[in-house]
């Protein structure tokens, strides 16, 4: 009979269907449209497909993570014979995720689940920051493994950080330079800074081997970009090794906005703290209005009256 599905709930299940009915016509060499289920079985996979597709739906708003997946071993039979472990379409539903050989033979992921993994597209670098367990789930598999439960569990975490609080990595590149010249380094530090993705480069003088004097460099950069600057810092500089390392960040809220004061333009840099909201002038426009000091402490008041 009819189902009467969402159109969301309809467009991911096509989604899910279409991928697997594509990697099943690669591996079989024919279109998608002509492909034949033999090991799932058409019915059975629509309704897996249908089901996982409205209870995804259900879950808006949300994204996925996931674990690495258990790549298994051994064959699984099938209508064109024993074949082995990942099944052909499976192995190319899955192309692009991080495999994990636990030691468990077996047909561990189906081709289904792997169409709804890959419709999912899930972040698999694990929980990178403090979260709440809000809920969990557990579907229980009829096939058995010795020694092992054959169960899939869905676990719903929540942010912890408070509303002023915005928590994220970043990545840190750290070297040290003694044979590059202060200006010819100053350039280089300078292109660095204007790199997609670098928060800020920090220049500190300390003391190296045999007592030399010289400069510790540290780039803080979005974790995703780390790889691309650390070959800048060796292209740039003189530098024969970097440190790469991620740190926790907590970053408070803020938002710019501009004011006028002596017939100049002035942003003002309003911050979220826990104690209470605060203002800061942009120190650059500050030192551009009229009247110097005497300018700059008549923004101070006007700042301070409006918060």
């Amino acid at each position: 009979g009819e189902m009467n599905l969402s159109a969301s709930v309809r467009q991911r299940a096509i989604d899910i269907f279409s991928r697997l009915a594509d990697a099943e016509g690669e591996v079989h060499g024919k279109p998608a449209d002509e492909v034949s289920f033999h090991e799932v079985g058409a019915w059975d996979s629509i309704a897996d497909i249908v089901m996982a597709a409205w209870l995804i739906e259900q879950l808006r708003g949300v994204t996925w993570s996931c674990s690495a997946l258990p790549v298994g071993g051994g064959q699984v039979e099938t209508a064109h014979g024993a074949l082995p472990v990942p099944a052909p379409a499976t192995a190319r539903l899955l192309e692009g995720m991080p495999l994990l050989d636990d030691g468990v033979s077996g047909e561990r992921i189906t081709p289904t689940g792997a169409a709804i993994l890959a419709n999912l597209s899930p972040d698999f670098g694990g929980l990178s920051r403090v979260y709440q367990l809000k809920g969990t789930g557990i579907g229980f598999g009829n096939k058995r493994w010795p020694g092992r439960s054959n169960v899939l569990r869905i676990v719903c975490y929540a942010k912890t950080v408070s509303a002023v609080v915005d928590a994220d990595q970043l990545g840190v590149c750290v070297f040290e330079i003694d044979d590059q010249t202060g200006e010819d380094l100053a350039v280089a530090l300078d292109k660095i800074r204007s790199m997609r993705g670098v928060k800020d480069v920090i220049q500190a003088p300390v003391y190296g081997k045999k007592g030399r004097l010289m400069f510790q460099i540290q780039v803080l950069v979005e974790p995703q970009q780390i790889e691309t600057v650390t070959a800048s810092c060796f292209t740039e500089t003189t530098t024969l090794g970097v440190r790469q390392h991620h740190v926790q960040r907590r970053a408070l809220q803020r938002d710019v906005s501009e004011t006028e004061s002596q017939g100049s333009r002035i942003r003002l840099k309003r911050t979220n703290r826990p104690l209470g909201r605060t203002v800061k002038a942009e120190m650059d426009d500050l030192a551009a209005t009229k009247g110097g000091h005497q300018g700059r402490e008549a923004l101070r008041r006007t700042v301070e009256s409006d918060d």
